[in-house]
């Protein structure tokens, strides 16, 4: 992607000595790259996020349940969902 961003930017640097709104675009465009990856780099990968290790059996045992009530509350106010999601994982 970076290299995709760089090419794109040299060639409006190249066509900005005919027309200098070109200068401004590739400017635009560094600026945009800059503030997308930064913002990338921040956040973690797409998906569920991972919780960090337990430090203790206490703290595991804790988020253990936690996640067992979620998981009976998803099921109780969702049956029919459940019902596929059990049946699409056997």
């Amino acid at each position: 992607m970076g290299t995709v961003v760089l090419s794109g930017t040299v060639v409006l640097v190249v066509l900005g000595f005919g027309n200098h709104l070109y200068w401004l675009a590739a400017i635009a465009v560094l600026y945009l790259y800059a503030r997308h990856a930064r913002a990338a780099s921040s956040t973690s990968a797409p998906g569920p996020a991972a919780s960090p290790a337990p430090t203790s059996y206490k703290a595991y045992r804790d988020r253990r349940d936690q996640q067992a009530k979620w998981e009976r509350r998803y099921r109780r106010e969702r049956p029919l969902e459940a019902r596929r999601q059990e049946r699409g994982s056997q």
